[in-house]
């Protein structure tokens, strides 16, 4: 008997936080997520997630995977995940192609990876070829305003959190007026003075070219690993011009969306950096595509991970399978985004969370994901 999906389960969960944060686009007042639960004939059953872009109702790309694509996977072969993602992609395009129909196409293509490794009884990464690592380096996201302006001491005090709790390399939430952005990054750079750690900076595209150009030059001699969304996804001129300007390395892509949006900015030497984020880009199946044709122009793959526990998993699981842009002896590896801001949907989500352990977050052997969902929780938080 072929091995069919039976059902498509979609559950948008959200929960309000006690305490609101801003980035550079607005305020965070919850977290959501847009679940996918694949059942088949064979009890199977494969968890994926669209993430929720911004400040992205969850229900948008929810009510793409109920009224356009759930019936395109129904009684389907679950282990034809290129086809399955080919007939997606080709039956949305003329209404798709980026946003929260490529994100619903995300969720339910990690979900069948999920069941393919299920089904296979391997891990991912070994169905996409094998692991270059098993363990990953994760950095802390973090630095989100509770105020706005002004909060240089607090975000100070942050760093060193994230230092003692065995993070070393830390991303820097920035986009608040240059002025602010300087003064905050001094006073992070001043009380981690003779600490071992690697910065990078994030304004959200916050800024336009002259800008983003002003910060990149203010922050030149910080040794910043990468400089990311420097001015909006749109501006090809303007990435271009700031690569070729700045010592920084560029980064972004995480509102970019398949290999053929991928493509426009390799081709315009728009990156130093590609962060395709797996649960928007495509899925697993895109950032396959999009890091083989990163790899032909020499470019860096870090996905962007800003959801739930099940979009981390699936990252995980595409950083151990990632080649290294540059061989050689020591090369600089890919790294995990392990944002610090508060999110129910992580440690709560799964039975058994993910953790950083010894500075590093271990990739899962088990079959698919190798996660777990507690249900309950879901059920907790379930709108829909």
């Amino acid at each position: 008997m072929t091995i069919k999906v039976t059902k498509i389960a979609v559950h948008v969960i959200k929960c309000d936080l006690d305490i609101p944060f801003a980035f550079s686009q607005g305020w965070v007042k919850k977290r959501s997520a847009t679940l996918v639960e694949i059942k088949t004939n064979e009890g199977i059953t494969g968890w994926g997630e669209a993430f929720c872009q911004g400040l992205e109702p969850p229900e948008i790309s929810a009510a793409v995977i109920e009224n356009s694509l759930s019936e395109l996977i129904i009684d389907q072969n679950p282990l034809d995940i290129e086809l399955l993602w080919h007939k997606m992609y080709n039956q949305t395009r003329d209404f798709g192609r980026k946003g929260s129909v490529v994100a619903a196409i995300s969720a339910i293509d990690i979900a069948l990876w999920d069941i393919s490794g299920k089904y296979y009884e391997k891990p991912i990464y070994q169905l996409l070829g094998g692991s270059f690592r098993k363990k990953i380096k994760p950095y802390a996201t973090g630095f989100y305003r509770l105020n706005g302006q002004g909060e240089v001491s607090r975000l100070a005090e942050e760093a060193i959190q994230h230092y003692e709790n065995g993070f070393d390399h830390m991303k820097v939430k920035l986009g608040f007026g240059i002025d602010d952005d300087v003064k905050c990054m001094e006073g992070i750079r001043k009380i981690l003075e003779n600490k071992k750690t690697t910065l990078m900076i994030d304004t959200n595209h916050a800024y336009g070219l002259t800008e983003a150009l002003q910060l990149g030059e203010a922050l030149k001699d910080y040794n910043l690993r990468w400089y990311e969304e420097p001015v909006i996804p749109e501006d090809i001129k303007g990435y271009a011009e700031l690569k070729s300007k700045l010592k920084i390395p560029i980064a972004g892509g995480e509102n970019e969306h398949t290999l053929y949006g991928f493509r426009n900015l390799f081709e315009n030497n728009c990156l130093n950096i590609a962060q395709p984020d797996i649960g928007s880009c495509g899925g697993i199946t895109a950032t396959k595509h999009i890091s083989v044709l990163a790899q032909s122009f020499g470019i860096e793959v870090n996905p962007h991970v800003w959801g739930s526990a099940v979009a981390q998993s699936a990252s995980l699981h595409v950083l151990a399978s990632l080649p290294i842009a540059h061989h050689s002896l020591f090369p600089r590896e890919p790294i995990l985004e392990y944002d610090q801001s508060s999110h129910p949907f992580r440690k709560e989500l799964l039975k058994e969370p993910i953790y950083l352990e010894n500075g590093y977050v271990n990739v899962s052997d088990k079959p698919g994901l190798g996660i777990e969902v507690n249900f309950e929780i879901v059920k907790k938080y379930k709108t829909n």
